[in-house]
């Protein structure tokens, strides 16, 4: 009898095999870390790099799948950032799923998962202070003093220890994405930052980790979000950019489950405000909702 291969009953076309076939390591001191890279590098192996917060979904793992069809050794980490929470009651209830996070990564091209405490990321306080300026200031900026401050410093903290090649953001924390390229020109980091495309339920919500603080009804209606999005990018000619704003806004209102924190339209280069259509720049509608008590991010380019 033939002796059964494991090619044969395994469907690899569902995801990219890691690096060396070896098993997923879990690591959680910065030292071995930086050990273990090294010794990829001395292969010449290139670094992909995911950084998360955890409780992971669809949506971390297509960043994931997207480091490993352009990266030779793939790294993710997993660590809820405290100094990006002006909200201590938002980082008291952020989800921590480590053991479900890891189950998750065993089927991807993950190679390495680093989880540090919070002493190991800040022996001592972080003082360094960041400017982005107009970047900072607007949309999440305005509503979250201090937040990006908070992902510069822990962000820039990881892409030391983990010296990537590639970084790997996606789509949907459209705000952060400009400010980690802004951050990575500042610093001159030698590292190339990928966006990667916003993953959706089937109901057209944007996967977040805080969705799974939503009850059942909050999670239909909140579905709304993308729709309204997307019903606004297909009508946006028709109207004045101000008159689009004003629609949107009493839409997502409408619905007795969402109260819209802001909805912009800015350039997707300086952030700054679009007043006409006819601006040579590249529009995205970005919105903040809250449902219930969870607060929601989406966004869309409007053509």
């Amino acid at each position: 009898m033939k002796p059964t291969n494991h090619w044969d009953i395994v469907p690899i076309n569902l995801f990219i095999l890691r690096a060396n076939f070896l098993p997923m390591l879990v690591i959680h001191e910065i030292r071995d870390l930086k050990a273990l890279i090294a010794a990829q590098k001395a292969d010449g192996k290139s670094i992909g790099f995911v950084p998360t917060m955890g409780a992971l979904h669809r949506g971390h793992l297509s960043l994931v799948q997207e480091a490993g069809r352009q990266s030779d050794f793939v790294v993710v980490s997993i660590f809820v950032n405290p100094t990006q929470f002006n909200d201590p009651k938002d980082l008291e209830k952020y989800p921590r799923t480590l053991q479900a996070d890891l189950e998750l990564l065993e089927h991807s091209p993950c190679c390495v998962v680093f989880a540090p405490t919070v002493e190991t990321m800040y022996p001592e306080p972080d003082t360094r202070r960041f400017n982005f300026g107009q970047l900072e200031q607007v949309m999440e900026g305005q509503f979250r003093p201090g937040h990006f401050n908070g992902v510069a410093q822990v962000v820039s903290k990881f892409l030391e220890i983990v010296a990537p090649d590639k970084a790997f953001f996606g789509q949907k924390d459209f705000q952060q994405l400009v400010i980690v390229k802004a951050m990575v020109k500042q610093l001159t980091l030698p590292v190339e930052i990928i966006a990667c495309p916003i993953i959706r339920e089937a109901s057209g919500l944007a996967m977040s980790s805080r969705n799974e603080r939503l009850s059942p009804e909050q999670r239909e209606n909140a579905a709304v979000i993308y729709k309204t999005l997307r019903e606004a990018s297909n009508n946006a000619k028709n109207f004045s950019v101000e008159e689009l704003k004003t629609q949107v806004v009493e839409k997502l209102n409408a619905n007795p489950y969402l109260q819209t924190e802001y909805f912009e339209i800015v350039n997707d280069t300086d952030l700054g405000s679009v007043e006409q259509w006819t601006e040579p720049v590249n529009k995205v509608a970005c919105v903040a909702v809250f449902c219930g008590e969870v607060r929601l991010i989406d966004n869309i380019v409007i053509a």
